[in-house]
Order: C-alpha cells, then sequence, then structure tokens
C-alpha cells in the first residue's frame, strides 16, 4: 500500500506533487490531434449513413443496433470537444476553440457555455462548500434529512436511474443547452455561445432534412442522440459518483486531494476505453487536465502506483447507482436504504 492509499503528511505532500510530477505529458500532438478527429469523425458519418440506409429499406432493427455505435462515436466526438476546452487537443488556443465550437454543434453542447462550467466543476470538485456547478447535484445525509416531504421527494426524483440517464439527458442537451437562462452573471458570453450553436445546429439540421426528409431525419439522429446523451451523462456520473470518493469542507479541501481522490479511474475493457478517449482515467485527468486524452495510458504506464486508486471495473460501477447521499462521518456515497429511508 502506498502514501497514496494510507495517508498522513507524506501522503499529502505527494498528493501535492502530482500535478508538476504529470506536466511533462502536456505537451499535445498537431498530427495526433488530425488523426483523432479522423477516426472519430469518419466512422460516426458512415455509422450515420448505415443508420439512414437501414430506416429507409425498412430494417427498424438494424438502424436500431446500429445507433448504439453511431452514439458511442458522438461521445468520443464529445470527448475531444472536452480537451479542446482545456487547451489540451492543439497547441493553439485558437485551433482548440474552433474545433470545439464545431464539435459543440453536433454534439449541442455550446462549447463557450459548457467550458465555463466545466472549468469551475474542475475548481471545485470535492468541495461540500462550493456545489451545484457542473457537477450531478448531492445532498448530504443531514441536508436531506433536513429537508422538508416535498424537498426530500424532489431530490429522490431527480436521483431516480430513469431521470438521471434518462429524462435528465434529454432536458440538457435538447433543452437545457438551447438557453443558458441562470448564466447571466456571465455578461453576453454564455447567450452568444448557445444562439451562435443553436444558428449552427439549425443550419446542419436543415441541410440533412432537405436530403432525407424531416420523418427519417427525426428517426435516424433522434435515437442516435438520446443513446449519446445517455451514454455521457453516465460517464460523468462515475467519474465522481462511486462509494468511496472524496467530499471536504472548504477549510479541509485541496484541490490535488479532491482531483486524485473524488474522481473514479473507470478500468474499462480496451475498445470502450479508446471509444471513450480515456476519459475513465479520470483521476489522472484531474491531477492535470491540460494533458490530451491519447497520453493519458502513459501516465499509468509510467506511474503504476495510480493504478488502483479509485478503481471501479465495468461491473463494480453499476453498483454506484443507488449510492445517492454523502455521509460526512462515514466519508463515502449511500443510498437511501443505508439512512433508512
Amino acid at each position: 500500500m502506498t502514501n497514496l492509499q494510507t495517508g498522513g503528511s507524506a501522503a499529502a505532500a505527494e498528493v501535492r506533487a502530482w500535478p508538476q510530477i504529470l506536466a511533462r505529458y502536456r505537451e499535445p500532438s498537431t498530427r495526433r490531434g488530425l488523426l483523432e478527429i479522423a477516426v472519430t469523425v469518419l466512422p460516426l458519418v458512415a455509422l450515420w449513413a448505415l443508420v439512414w440506409a437501414s430506416v429507409h429499406l425498412g430494417y427498424w432493427w438494424l438502424g436500431l443496433l446500429l445507433a448504439l455505435p453511431a452514439a458511442g462515436f458522438l461521445v468520443r466526438l464529445f470527448l475531444i470537444q472536452h480537451d479542446c476546452s482545456h487547451g489540451a487537443f492543439f497547441r493553439h488556443k485558437l485551433a482548440n476553440d474552433w474545433i470545439g465550437r464545431i464539435a459543440g454543434v453536433v454534439t449541442l453542447t455550446p462549447y463557450g457555455l459548457w467550458r465555463r462550467a466545466h472549468t469551475l466543476h474542475h475548481a471545485s470538485t470535492g468541495n461540500l462548500d462550493r456545489r451545484g456547478i457542473g457537477d450531478i447535484d448531492t445532498l448530504t445525509v443531514d441536508e436531506y434529512r433536513a429537508r422538508a416531504f416535498w424537498g426530500r421527494l424532489r431530490y429522490r426524483v431527480y436521483r431516480h436511474p430513469l431521470v438521471m440517464f434518462g429524462i435528465g439527458p434529454a432536458y440538457l442537451f435538447f433543452l437545457q443547452h438551447r438557453l443558458p437562462v441562470g448564466q447571466m452573471r456571465g455578461g453576453w458570453r454564455p447567450w452568444a455561445s448557445a444562439m451562435a450553436t443553436n444558428l449552427g445546429i439549425g443550419l446542419a439540421a436543415t441541410g440533412l432534412i432537405w436530403l432525407v426528409g424531416l420523418n427519417t431525419f427525426v428517426l435516424v439522429h433522434l435515437p442516435i442522440m438520446l443513446l449519446a446523451a445517455s451514454l455521457g451523462v453516465w460517464l460523468f456520473y462515475v467519474q465522481h459518483q462511486f462509494e468511496r470518493t472524496s467530499w471536504d469542507r472548504h477549510e479541509n479541501w485541496t484541490l490535488q486531494a479532491a482531483a486524485l481522490h473524488g474522481s473514479s479511474h473507470y478500468d474499462l475493457p480496451g475498445f470502450l476505453r479508446w471509444l471513450t478517449a480515456n476519459i475513465g482515467l479520470h483521476h489522472v485527468h484531474h491531477l492535470n487536465s491540460r494533458i490530451p486524452f491519447y497520453r493519458l495510458p502513459h501516465v499509468l504506464r509510467d506511474h503504476p502506483e495510480l493504478r488502483d486508486v479509485g478503481r471501479l471495473t465495468l461491473g463494480q460501477s453499476l453498483r454506484c447507482v443507488p449510492l445517492v447521499l454523502w455521509d460526512e462521518s462515514r466519508r463515502r456515497l449511500v443510498s437511501f436504504r443505508d439512512i433508512g429511508h
């Protein structure tokens, strides 16, 4: 067992050193970035065309089957957009920003708006006194118990799997991203980001509808988008909502410890790890968000002591779904059943 797991002053010093240790992995490659875009966009376009052909020829079952891998590549495009938001995909900010904006039209995610919220998420992850921006709403046990009946019911509905991974993702990508209500403090920029993305979405949708017709467009694109939204929310969920995650009050919180212990290592099978752009190495990503996703495996290769920190397998991750409340005394996420509700 390493200092990373045992705690104490030595562990704290080691954790604080990780962002600097990992700085040498930050340099992006333009050639590799262009390759990653090609191996993401070309299969996505091909799969979309195959879904269209299946629907057009009446093979609905085949279209639905092909919609799943198409959704997977759409999630991968979102993760390229994610790396661009951190300035990690290309060397130049302009290249990152424009690739991110274009990808945002396809993923229905306003790049500037989302980048701002995600930056705040990185700056406050695991901080109990700075919750609510860019993360899954999580109550402590005491906060839940202090709520009246209707407050508890709202939280239970919000955390229900059908809402969290079904209705919620659809609402987020189709509605919430269209109008940045609640972002007035950000001035005109969030609205400009959302409206420019909406314009791009409108133009792209109009072109596709002209090519294949409205009904066919809806039948092809809606299942792909809904599946991608649910997959994306699931990935984000499991990155921080696991039993032994880490939350602290501000006076005890440090950015590096929250990054390492509040983010999971979602150890997926090889192809799924590639398809999800190594986002499962989330503890490494939070330690240094400027590392391009294709360099994250190099970190585990060179620093095997990070492999078992917050590690979750695919099977283990399914057991995270009922964990909905942070127990400050036991320092772990618990279910409603664990507290007798």
